[in-house]
């Protein structure tokens, strides 16, 4: 098992086909995907086919994942994801923050320990310049955590929703965090 990150807590690792009954259970969830589709189950053939090929996508300027299993250290129990990928597949400039924690996680503190400890290593380590998080502007929890993380409001805007979904006629929200803030922190 490939640890890409460790903290006080929390393990990160890369994720391999056999976490493919974890991400159906964390994915079917109403209120972990509450804010992403409204609720809605995914498919076991979802999780397959689109969902889990994602999350073990090698990024080239990197040679490694953007998406990493969260596993409690102390005990090995499976969190969630965290999501630290470039937007541009051969350029680590920018990167998206972002994270889907199961409900029993909630509240515990490890989204934003695991989101700083990204941060930290992006910039320390992978040549990142800037680091950007997006959610609907009603999801106060993970617009805390972005905070929390020392990323700032950037703006709010308004996505093209697929299926509009309770909240989405609030719009959206995207923070951000450079390179030269968090050097001055």
């Amino acid at each position: 098992m490939f640890r890409f990150l460790e903290t006080d807590r929390l393990v990160l690792r890369a994720f391999t086909t056999a976490d493919d009954d974890r991400l159906f259970a964390l994915d079917n969830d109403p209120e972990v995907m509450r804010f992403l589709n409204g609720g809605r189950p995914t498919s076991r053939e979802a999780i397959e086919t689109r969902v889990l090929p994602r999350l073990l996508h090698d990024y080239p300027c990197w040679g490694t994942r953007g998406y990493w299993a969260a596993q409690e250290k102390a005990t090995g129990t499976f969190l969630g994801w965290f999501e630290f990928r470039p937007l541009e597949e051969h350029s680590p400039a920018v990167v998206e923050l972002g994270y889907r924690l199961n409900r029993a996680s909630w509240g515990h503190g490890y989204a934003t320990e695991g989101s700083r400890a990204l941060i930290r290593k992006g910039f320390t380590d992978l040549e990142v310049d800037r680091v950007t998080a997006n959610t609907m502007a009603v999801n106060v929890r993970s617009r805390r955590v972005m905070e929390k993380a020392g990323l700032s409001f950037l703006r709010h805007f308004t996505g093209d929703w697929p299926e509009a979904i309770e909240g989405s006629e609030h719009g959206e929200v995207e923070y951000e965090l450079t390179r030269a803030q968090w050097e001055q922190r």
